[in-house]
């Protein structure tokens, strides 16, 4: 048995918290049903982070920063759809969040819903006030369902969005963590070996008199560079960093890089997963809610993070405005794999294009996971032998002026 610390709703809409002791979180959420309480968010006692399937909900966790991540989003959206399918009225539903929501924007924000709410706005127009926390496809998602009546549905349809969206950036995230920490690793073995070791061979080859091997020379003549220079080529780096930066941000210079990356092979193919798997979720996930394909099409554009790709939406929104369809122009782009068309095709002519699109985001879900896969196994092999040549490039005119000293006539 082990304890769990539980918030909940009663039917009132009063906040209750206390502890069970049960065996797992889904005899709790059993327990506190019966009890008559409506769930929000349930912990080990221990402090760990749990999570429940069956009610989607999820804790928020605090940023540093105090930002309202997708994490603190996909919390609220995860609480206000229990309350709201638990037939709790919406102004309620928001007061309840802000009595156990942890981020203090996120509170804020909520705070200026529940004003906004009462005082006559929708709540999608209460949500379009705060771009920076709520998106187009999420703002339009809720008119979707204000309008067809189905809020609590529309919600549940959010909460699987963000959630597959949150998993599928993690597995991204979470695939660069060892090259990153290996090239981390890299430099400062590569540091450490020209600022201290090398210089510590220096004064010993110089009261030899002898003439150092070439390599040797060069190898010394490039740490002390870097020793005696170092505030320079940071300098430099730090500038060609923030020069990158800018001309990135510029729409030329962003063509320019998004057309570079989809050249490299397999870079273009993992990005293009990445984007094929966002674009057919947000599109099922918007068509299947109810908003107009033109509309979704929009909101699609603008979350994509490639402009060739984006681009290549524009010319397909401009065919879908002729009624020309979206499959046939998709492959006209020559950006979509084959394979997404021809199941769009299917969708397009079995009148079934939403469900599948949501069927094509989860293939390419997993074609995702083992695309990052492959470019990993690729990618460290090639970091560690990038890192042994340069080792080897340092020690080798270390060993050969070792050699050359003991070859003096004494």
């Amino acid at each position: 048995m082990s304890k769990f610390i539980y918030k909940a709703s009663d039917r009132t809409g009063k906040v209750v918290e206390g502890s069970l002791d049960s065996e797992d979180e889904p005899e709790v959420v059993t327990k506190l049903r019966s009890m008559g309480y409506i769930p929000i968010k349930i912990t080990a006692a221990s402090g760990s982070q749990s999570f429940s399937r069956s009610l989607n909900l999820k804790i928020a966790l605090t940023s540093p920063f105090n930002k309202v991540s997708n994490k603190h989003l996909l919390s609220f959206t995860q609480e206000l759809s229990t309350l709201i399918k638990a037939g709790l009225p919406l102004d309620r539903s928001l007061i309840i969040i802000t009595e156990v929501t942890d981020n203090e924007l996120l509170k804020e924000t909520v705070q200026k819903l529940l004003k906004d709410v009462r005082g006559g706005k929708s709540f999608s127009e209460a949500l379009a006030k705060h771009p920076r926390v709520f998106s187009r496809l999420y703002v339009n998602m809720i008119k979707a369902g204000e309008a067809g009546g189905v809020m609590d549905v529309v919600l549940e349809r959010l909460v699987d969005f963000l959630e597959r969206s949150q998993e599928l950036k993690s597995i991204v995230a979470n695939a660069i963590i060892y090259p990153a920490l290996l090239v981390m690793v890299m430099g400062g073995a590569v540091a450490f070996l020209l600022t201290f070791v090398v210089p510590r061979f220096v004064g010993i080859f110089e009261s030899t008199g002898q003439d150092l091997p070439l390599p040797t020379q060069i190898l010394l003549t490039f740490s002390n560079g870097v020793k005696s220079y170092w505030w320079l080529i940071a300098a430099v780096s730090i500038a060609l960093y923030a020069w990158f930066k800018t001309y990135t941000k510029s729409e030329q210079g962003r063509i320019n890089w998004d057309s570079l990356k989809l050249k490299i092979g397999p870079v273009r193919d993992l990005i293009l997963k990445i984007e094929v798997a966002r674009i057919s979720r947000t599109l099922g996930t918007l068509i299947n809610s109810g908003v107009p394909i033109l509309q979704s099409l929009g909101i699609v554009r603008e979350i994509i993070g490639n402009v060739v790709v984006a681009n290549s939406i524009s010319a397909i929104q401009k065919a879908v405005k002729e009624g020309k369809g979206i499959s046939s122009p998709m492959k006209k782009t020559g950006v979509f794999p084959s394979l997404a068309t021809h199941m769009i095709r299917v969708g397009e002519e079995t009148g079934s294009m939403e469900v599948m699109l949501l069927k094509v985001a989860e293939t390419y879900d997993k074609e995702v996971q083992n695309a990052v896969k492959r470019f990993i196994s690729v990618l460290e092999p090639l970091i560690i032998c990038c890192m042994a040549v340069i080792v080897i490039c340092i020690i080798v005119p270390i060993l050969l002026a070792i050699v050359s000293i003991n070859d003096i006539s004494f």
